[in-house]
Formats: structure tokens, C-alpha cells, sequence
């Protein structure tokens, strides 16, 4: 049965490294392997060094190793990761290939030299190994010619995008030869445990995601030169405007580098010909810019120049920069109202202004060459919906898009306007089908050969909207629903603004946990949201302090703690499934859970202070009683450290760069999962909440906790005056942080005292209520809800 414990990755420059990295993340030891230097450097020879030294063969592997602790954004999900990491070299170190289960290639893109590392991989790797390259263009039929018939077999494209751990798309490109079970395998291994959404590509030029992107980069670049539009005019109604993220063209392009853009642009360039050649040539002053080496983010400036604090960008006629523009019309304002990515898409299209010209003559080629490239590039348009999506990062694929602004009227105006759409797309509006996608009874199917087919799903991805659509909602208000997830298990989905949790939400906790311990196994917490939950409602906070309702605030704070201890102690048990933005009253809701079902990217951490604020929910408390949760038992520990680590925690608003570093603040315990693939989340969560009631859950005991007291509060105040007196806080952040100490010492009591936690709620609670009615803490708040950062007051 195919495994893969271990792997190699050849070539350690920012790809290579990014996925060791990524596999080193999900726990697999990775050899990374690079050339040996051809001289010895400056330092090396201070050092008595020479060529024939481990440290000077393997410099260049290991520089890559050590750059990912560097790098933003983080490539590893945990410093600790890097330990899996092994750096070697391509002359020392290719018998090991004999100990991997998978060899990932992401040398220099030059076929001549990708043959010969074949050439060696074949010498050395062990029979039923899988070998794959992370081309992201080059043939990979070409590359595996001479190589042994094992070799073949377990060969294809594995094309991962930069950077690894974030994007979610890989491309899976088998060859004639490979055998169709290592394809299966690598697909399912890809999305199980890689997290990837996979897709399945055909051996042409760039494959699906970069031939369709370039396409569409490169229209929309000639369209401004042809329209006369600006640089940033084009960004403006490129980006989040039509579902697209907010680098839009021509950031994204300095992103990438203008240089990588040019080389993949030429990649297809030289493998077409005609009309579909003349758009992937790149503009003379593209190339002008790659003379100067304006290569974007890397070079310091590109498409864009920052200047102190002002954004220029370049006049392509010019190549001079000014202010940077952006394009406002009719269009565009009346786009702002409509709801949902399809609707603002729809009206932007088919408005007759410079928004709507421009849109229109940069969308409709990217449809029409999409629809063109079906059946050359992948097997069916869902794989094309994917690969943009996954990949670039759009919310609706090319046929997506294509539904959203109506096939039928879409089509009328391109062949009005004397553009040819392909045979296969008029052929289907014949056949009576109007959509390139139908939903029905939550089921979603996709046109293909004349009929219209089911899309089949991992059985580990849930989708909530659909869901919804088949089995109803058990109960909803305007903050949170409650649905059934089948076997027995229900959640509980938030979905007021931002995911802030106010009265609405904790009525439908009240109301859920009440009915899971009726009729369910138990509850996950969790949502498809773009967070988990950014915190309680600070705006309906603001409004009552100022209103000085702090009898109102008072009731709501108890009615959150109460909320949260109906969590911890649910008969039944309550699995959080976070995700994204975790903070504050997030993160409150999460760690009085049964289990919390992590996102590999979840950021989680209690950020009150940065408002003016500490925790009101409890979060004090269950992140303090984590943390000695965590310390091993029957071993005496300083309960003083554990205090401290809590209050800096809690004082710094620290929040986790990803599920893992949670863990390692301990807002997660060993116990708890991290689910690397986000769409498996919910499953996940559902699995945990079978487990535990199946191996018979007990809601935990009552327990009293011992508390640092004065001697305690004393010590944590310490640091805090310190950095006061040193200027780096104000007098105001000395104030919350005496209110925190008070709070996590367990306010006058000697040291060692256990209290029961009614007794930590309610100091909590007074803290909270206190900061929440001066006016400094209010001066933050509304600012924070203005400007959306925090104000140091």
C-alpha cells in the first residue's frame, strides 16, 4: 500500500524550501537537496573551511532551510517545524533518495537540466517510490523520456503555487505512463493531507491555472494601453469589486515579479501560434521595465512606487510615476449596492460607462478562451472553475462568472460584436440548457457533453449553504443558526456581522446546547464565514458605555459567562471549530469546549486590550486554567510562571500565526486537532463530537483552582511598571494591565488559594465593566471600530 512517511525535495530556492516547509508542517521529515557551491566564501575561510567541509556542500540548502524562519508571510506553521528539515546536497546525498517515499523536483525551469536529475533520481530511488516535478510549465511527458519503466510509472506534475502553505492549489499533471493508482493516490493524499485542492491538468503550456491567469493579466494589460485607463483606474475595478482578491492586476504583478510573469507568459508564447501568440507578447514597456529592473515588491518598485507614505503609480507611456487614480462612475457607486460577487459583477458589465466598457472587454476574451481550452487544458469546467479559484484566488471561476452575468444575454452582445464562441457553448443553449452550473434539492451539477452532470465531492467536504437547502434549519435568529449535520450531531452556525457575537448569539448557545442534550450525540460551533469570529459586538458595546447603560453592560457580561460555562459543562459534548480571525470573544467561545477542531490558519487570541478592554466572557480564566491543564502531572511547578505567562499573553493581545502556534500558546491542548485542509474542517469537528460520545463523554468536574493572590498580583505588576517608566506603555495600558493582574491573581487572597470559578467570572466581570465606563478605554473603542486600529491612548 502506497505511503509516504518521507520525502525529498531537489532545489532549495524559495519553492523548493516552500514545500519542505509545507510538508515539514503537516509532520513529514524532508531531505532538502541543493548543488554544491563551486567556492568557498569569505566567512567560511575565516572559519579554516573548505570545499571538501559538510557546512560549505550543503551552504545552499541550509541557507534556504534558514530563510524560512525569515520569511512573511511565515512558511512554517511552527518554528519547531524546521526540525524535520534536513539540508544536503545533489553530490553527497542522492543515495538517501533510497529512504524517501516521495522525490519532489523544483530545479532551475530548463528541461536539459531537470533530464539529468532524472537521470539521477533513477540511479538511486527505491522501487515504487513516487517521483514528481513542480514545473509550472515545462512538458512533463518530455521530461520522463528514457527513464526506467518504474520510474514511468510512478512520474507525473505536481505543480504547487507560491507560496505553499497558503495557496491552495495544486495541479496534478500525470503522463501517458503513469499509473492511474498513483494519480488517485496523490490526489487524495494532496487534499487529506497535503490540505490542496486538486486538480487535474492535461501536459500543455502552463497547464490550467497560469495559461488561463496569464491570458487574462495579459488582455486586461493591452486593454489599458487600448482604453487609455490608468494603472491604478485598472486595480480599482479589478480587485474585490468583481470577486477578485485585493492585488487586483497590477499589484499582484509586482507580488509575482514582472520577471516570473514574463517567463511564464513566454512559456506559452513560444508553444502557440496565431492570434492566441499575439496576446501572450508581452508589451514593449513591460519589457522596458524588465530592462531597468522595475521588477515589483523585489526590486523596491514596479507597477507601483511607495514614497513616505503615498503610493505612486506608472504611466505605461511614460514610464513615469504620479498619484495614484482610481475609476469612479455610475457604475461603479450602483455596483456597491448590490449584494453578492455575481449581482455587482452583472451590473458592472453591462454599464454603459468606462467601468462597464473596460470590464466587459477584459472579461468576455478570459470566458470565451476558457471555453476554447476545455477539453485541451482539463477534462470538464469544474476543473477550470477550481484552478482559478484555488489558485488566483477568484470567487467565481470563468464559467462561474459566465453564469453570474447570464450565458444567453452574454452571448447575444460577443457574437453582436463579431466574436466567435465556440461550438460547444452554443450547442448547449440549443439543447435547452441556460447555465454552465444548476443547483437542485442542494445537489450542485455542471454541464458537460450535452448533459448535465452531478459534481462529486471528498466525502469530507460539508457545505453549509447547501445543506441548509436540503435539510432545513432547526432553529435561527438574526445572529446564528442551528442545523443538523446527520448522525446525530448538530451545529451551530454564527452568522451576524463579522461573526460578533452579541445577546442574538448567546440566546441560540442557550437554546442549542438545551436541544443537543435532548436529541443529539452533541454540538459543533463552527462556520464557512471569511472568520470564525472577530469578537463580541464592540460597536453595541460602545453604545451602552456611552449611553452609561453599565447596568445593561453588566447583564449582557453575565449572560456571555453564563453562556460559556453552559459550554464546558454541556452533558453532551461541544466541539469549537475556529478558523481565520479567532479573537477575543472568539476565542472565549472556544476554550470552554469539550475539543476545539482547529484551521491549520487559525489565529487565535484574546485582544481586548488593544481596546481598552480584558476579557469579559471567562477567557482569563480558561486560558489560565489551559495553561496548568497543560503542566504534567504529580510534578510541582511554579504556579508564579504560569501566572506571568497568561497575563503576557492576555496584556500583549498575542494572537497565533497559525492552528499549531495556538497550540504552542497553549489556547489549544494536546488533544485538540488542526485540520490542514479548511473545506474538511467541519468534518473533522463532526468526527471529534461521534468519538467523544461514543466513547461515553462525561461533562468535566467542578473544580476549585489555585490562584498566585496578592504576593502574585504584585510580582505580575512589576513588569508592567517597568515598561512604563522605560516609555514603551502608557499610563492607561498600566491601568488595564493592573485590572488584568488583578483578575489572573485572584484579587486578595493569599498565595495558593484555590477559588471556585464564580469567583474568578465575577472578578472578571467587575474589571471588565470598570475599564468599559472609562472614557480613555471608550477613546479606543471608537477608534478601533473607526479605523479599524487600535489607538495607544
Amino acid at each position: 500500500m502506497q505511503q509516504i512517511k518521507k520525502a525529498a525535495v531537489l532545489g532549495s530556492g524559495v519553492m523548493g524550501s516552500g514545500i519542505a516547509a509545507h510538508l515539514a508542517n503537516i509532520g513529514i521529515p524532508t531531505l532538502l537537496l541543493d548543488i554544491v557551491p563551486r567556492e568557498v566564501t569569505d566567512a567560511e575561510k575565516a572559519k579554516g573551511l573548505t570545499l571538501e567541509d559538510k557546512a560549505v556542500r550543503n551552504r545552499i540548502s541550509e541557507m534556504g532551510k534558514q530563510k524560512l524562519l525569515k520569511q512573511k508571510p511565515a512558511p512554517l506553521t511552527s518554528k519547531k517545524n524546521i526540525a524535520l528539515i534536513e539540508a544536503g546536497n545533489f553530490d553527497d546525498d542522492m543515495e538517501r533518495l533510497k529512504e524517501v517515499d516521495w522525490v519532489i523536483e523544483v530545479v532551475v525551469e530548463n528541461l536539459a537540466i531537470k533530464k539529468q536529475v532524472f537521470e539521477k533520481v533513477d540511479q538511486y530511488r527505491k522501487p515504487g517510490s513516487i517521483i514528481s516535478s513542480n514545473t509550472s510549465g515545462i512538458s512533463v511527458e518530455a521530461m520522463a523520456e528514457g527513464r526506467s519503466e518504474d520510474f514511468r510509472k510512478h512520474f507525473l506534475g505536481t505543480h504547487f503555487f507560491n507560496p505553499p502553505r497558503y495557496l491552495k492549489l495544486l495541479e496534478i499533471i500525470p503522463t501517458k505512463h503513469t499509473d492511474p493508482s498513483i494519480v488517485a493516490f496523490v490526489k487524495q493524499f494532496g487534499e487529506d493531507v497535503l490540505g490542496k485542492g486538486v486538480v487535474e491538468a492535461k501536459d500543455t503550456p502552463n497547464f490550467i491555472a497560469n495559461r488561463i491567469g496569464t491570458y487574462g493579466l495579459l488582455v486586461t494589460v493591452q486593454e489599458m494601453l487600448k482604453g487609455g485607463y490608468s494603472v491604478g483606474e485598472v486595480d480599482s475595478i479589478t480587485g474585490p469589486m468583481i470577486g477578485r482578491p485585493k492585488s487586483a492586476t497590477f499589484r499582484t504583478l509586482d507580488v509575482v515579479g514582472l520577471d516570473t510573469f514574463a517567463h511564464v507568459a513566454k512559456n506559452v508564447y513560444d508553444q502557440v501560434e496565431g492570434k492566441e501568440k499575439e496576446v501572450f507578447e508581452v508589451p514593449a514597456f513591460m519589457n522596458e521595465m524588465l530592462d531597468k529592473g522595475w521588477l515589483g515588491s523585489k526590486s523596491g518598485q514596479g507597477f507601483f512606487l511607495k514614497k513616505g507614505k503615498e503610493i505612486l503609480e506608472l504611466d505605461p507611456q511614460s514610464l513615469e510615476y504620479g498619484p495614484r487614480k482610481k475609476l469612479k462612475t455610475a457604475a461603479t457607486e450602483l455596483s456597491k449596492q448590490e449584494k453578492g460577487t455575481a449581482n455587482k459583477m452583472k451590473a458592472l458589465v453591462y454599464a454603459d460607462d468606462r467601468a462597464g466598457q473596460l470590464l466587459w472587454n477584459i472579461l468576455n476574451p478570459a470566458l470565451v478562451y476558457s471555453s476554447q481550452l476545455l477539453g485541451d487544458i482539463a477534462d470538464d469546467i469544474v476543473a477550470i472553475d477550481r484552478a482559478m479559484k484555488w489558485g488566483f484566488g477568484w470567487e467565481l471561476g470563468p464559467f462561474e462568472s459566465w453564469d453570474a452575468i447570464g450565458v444567453e444575454r452574454s452571448i447575444k452582445r460577443m457574437e453582436e460584436s463579431g466574436i466567435e464562441v465556440p461550438a460547444w457553448v452554443k450547442d448547449m443553449l440549443e439543447k435547452g440548457f441556460t447555465s454552465f452550473y444548476k443547483e437542485e434539492e442542494g445537489d450542485l451539477y455542471f454541464y458537460h457533453n450535452g448533459e448535465y452532470k452531478l459534481i462529486e465531492e471528498n466525502p469530507k467536504v460539508i457545505n453549509l449553504k447547501r445543506l441548509k437547502k436540503k435539510n432545513g434549519v432547526i432553529k435561527k435568529n438574526s445572529g446564528a443558526s442551528l442545523l443538523d449535520l446527520g448522525d446525530g450531531v448538530a451545529l451551530l452556525e454564527f452568522h451576524s456581522k463579522s461573526n460578533a457575537i452579541g445577546l442574538d448569539i448567546l440566546q441560540m448557545i442557550n437554546f442549542a446546547i438545551d436541544e443537543v442534550e435532548k436529541n443529539f450525540k452533541g454540538l459543533v460551533i463552527g462556520n464557512q464565514g471569511k472568520n470564525f469570529s472577530v469578537g463580541a459586538n464592540l460597536a453595541m458595546i460602545l453604545m451602552e458605555a456611552q449611553d452609561d447603560n453599565i447596568f445593561e453592560l453588566d447583564m449582557v457580561v453575565r449572560h456571555f459567562q453564563q453562556a460559556m460555562m453552559k459550554i464546558k459543562y454541556s452533558s453532551k459534548p461541544v466541539v469549537a471549530a475556529p478558523f481565520g480571525m479567532t479573537l477575543g470573544g472568539g476565542s472565549e467561545v472556544c476554550l470552554p469546549t469539550a475539543h476545539i477542531q482547529a484551521s491549520s490558519e487559525t489565529y487565535m487570541g484574546l485582544v481586548e486590550a488593544g481596546v481598552g478592554l480584558i476579557p469579559g466572557g471567562g477567557g482569563n480564566k480558561e486560558l489560565y486554567i489551559k495553561h496548568l491543564e497543560s503542566m504534567p502531572n504529580g510534578v510541582e511547578f511554579d504556579l508564579q510562571k504560569v501566572a506571568n505567562k497568561v497575563f503576557e499573553s492576555i496584556a500583549m493581545a498575542k494572537v497565533s500565526t497559525s492552528g499549531e502556534e495556538a497550540r504552542d500558546n497553549n489556547f489549544l491542548n494536546f488533544a485538540d486537532g488542526v485540520s490542514v485542509n479548511g473545506d474538511h474542517q467541519l468534518y473533522d469537528a463532526k468526527q471529534a463530537v461521534i468519538t467523544l460520545y461514543d466513547k461515553g463523554y462525561v461533562s468535566p468536574a467542578r473544580k476549585k483552582i489555585p490562584v498566585v493572590g496578592e504576593t502574585g498580583y504584585a510580582t505580575l505588576l512589576l513588569g508592567a511598571q517597568a515598561m512604563m517608566y522605560s516609555g514603551y506603555i502608557s499610563e492607561h495600558d498600566l491601568k488595564i494591565a493592573k485590572k488584568l493582574a488583578y483578575v489572573i491573581a485572584g484579587g486578595k487572597v493569599p498565595y495558593g488559594t484555590k477559588v471556585d470559578e464564580q469567583y474568578l467570572l465575577d472578578l472578571e466581570r467587575e474589571a471588565f465593566l470598570s475599564l468599559v465606563a472609562d472614557p480613555k478605554s471608550q477613546q479606543r473603542m471608537q477608534h478601533m471600530l473607526l479605523k479599524g486600529k487600535p489607538l495607544r491612548n
